[in-house]
């Protein structure tokens, strides 16, 4: 066998391996955060079942996991079949594709790439394609009109969602989310400039995972789930579990962008490399925790007080501070003799 061919038998095996850990680590989470939902929202509802159903509410998981794998797959007759049946892959593969630049540690990385953000990012931004298809292949009205409005959540939450990285990457001067972690480490001072921003991230974060105040493309007024209601079994099990790993997904950003990733302040690398990917981890989970206590508490806003908030509201506010922050920080970097 040739350099080339076993070079080339590396490569393909490298990046089989990456693929099967991030799937893994996707299947992995999406268990967990659906046993953190069920408690979450049975301890804010006081509901019985998901915290007193076996050891610490641990079964209510069991029969979640197999009524999506035992359940009858159908479909309606009228369908777009080809569409139908793609839409799942469209939702599910940009999320997956954008575990691969998250920063779990220094060196546990699975794509350590100069523009990770913007290809997160970009692969996330992805997902709408996914979600019209999945409305309109199903040729149900009311399905249509929940991929509509998960899409115009998504056009006008994501232009803040953006720009609130500017911040960040303004600081560390990368796109690279491990040397935007890195920055947050050598400076402690990072945090507070990037606080507002911050903020405005998380917000956009929930209307990106489809979180209560801004979960527009459900309709239970009309008794449907948006835009997946002519979706069963394992078909909707995809967008179920890529809709849990968004949330991942979203919260990894926010710990890397803002709260100094694998890192912990005031502790020596010493001791917190050997745990870094679970210091990360633990980070990730406590977004998404807070995730479903907004889920929990808050009750849905109105269409018209949704697009309120993103176009008149979240957007011009986002392009000021992102413009004074570049100003001063200009200002602030010749007065201290930087470029």
């Amino acid at each position: 066998m040739s350099t080339e061919t076993m070079s080339t038998v590396g490569m393909w095996s490298t990046a089989f391996v990456h693929v099967s850990c991030i799937l893994a680590i996707m299947i992995f989470n999406g268990g967990i955060t659906i046993y953190m939902l069920r408690k979450v929202l049975g301890h804010l509802h006081l509901r019985l079942g998901p915290t007193e159903l076996g050891p610490a509410g641990i079964a209510q998981l069991i029969p979640d996991i197999l009524k999506l794998l035992v359940k009858e797959d159908r479909h309606p007759n009228r369908t777009d079949y080809w569409l139908y049946c793609l839409a799942p892959a469209m939702v599910f593969m940009p999320v997956l594709a954008a575990y691969a630049a998250l920063p779990f540690s220094e060196t546990l990385i699975a794509a350590d790439i100069h523009l990770g953000l913007l290809m997160t990012l970009g692969f996330v931004s992805l997902v709408p394609l996914g979600v019209f298809a999945a409305g309109y292949a199903s040729r149900n009205k009311y399905a249509l009109i929940g991929a509509m409005r998960a899409i115009g959540g998504s056009i006008s939450y994501e232009i803040p969602l953006i720009l609130a990285c500017v911040v960040p990457v303004m600081l560390a001067g990368s796109l690279n989310l491990r040397e935007i972690v890195l920055a947050q480490q050598a400076s402690i001072w990072f945090v507070i400039p990037a606080l507002p921003s911050a903020i405005i991230f998380f917000i956009c974060a929930l209307m990106e995972t489809g979180q209560v105040p801004f979960d527009m493309a459900e309709s239970e007024s009309e008794l449907i789930s948006g835009f997946s209601t002519e979706y069963s079994a394992m078909r909707f099990g995809f967008m179920y579990l890529a809709e849990f790993s968004g949330n991942f997904v979203m919260a990894a950003i926010m710990v890397s962008l803002f709260l100094g990733g694998w890192t912990l302040p005031f502790v020596p690398d010493a001791i917190a490399a050997p745990i870094a990917p679970v210091i990360f981890v633990a980070k990730c989970y406590l977004i998404i925790f807070c995730f479903m206590v907004v889920r929990g508490t808050l009750s849905r806003y109105r269409v018209d007080q949704f697009a309120a908030l993103g176009f008149k509201k979240l957007i011009p506010i986002t392009l000021i501070w992102t413009l004074v922050f570049a100003i001063g920080f200009k200002v602030f970097t010749m007065w201290g003799g930087g470029a």
